[in-house]
């Protein structure tokens, strides 16, 4: 199966917790090869992870909350989830 980057943004907890099956691991190492978006989102994960396993508290930048949701939601409202089916009129 071809993964496009939703997909794989969608198996990236699996992905690095090991719990996704063989084939999807595998779809998801192929589209990371030839993906230098998903790749850095990978990397940026993991950092993430190795930064607050040891309970370490971070300052964030003033905003930085606000900046954050305000961008998801745009994507998300730019983006319709892969599954859905356009409405019909």
């Amino acid at each position: 199966m071809v993964l496009n980057c939703r997909h794989v943004w969608e198996y990236i907890s699996g992905y690095l917790d090991n719990t996704l099956d063989e084939e999807t691991r595998l779809d998801v190492e192929r589209h990371l090869e030839h993906c230098e978006i998903c790749s850095a989102i990978l990397d940026s994960t993991r950092n993430i992870l190795v930064l607050t396993a040891d309970d370490r508290v971070f300052e964030l930048p003033v905003g930085y909350s606000e900046r954050l949701h305000a961008r998801l939601q745009r994507v998300m409202l730019e983006s319709p989830p892969p599954d859905s089916e356009p409405e019909s009129s």
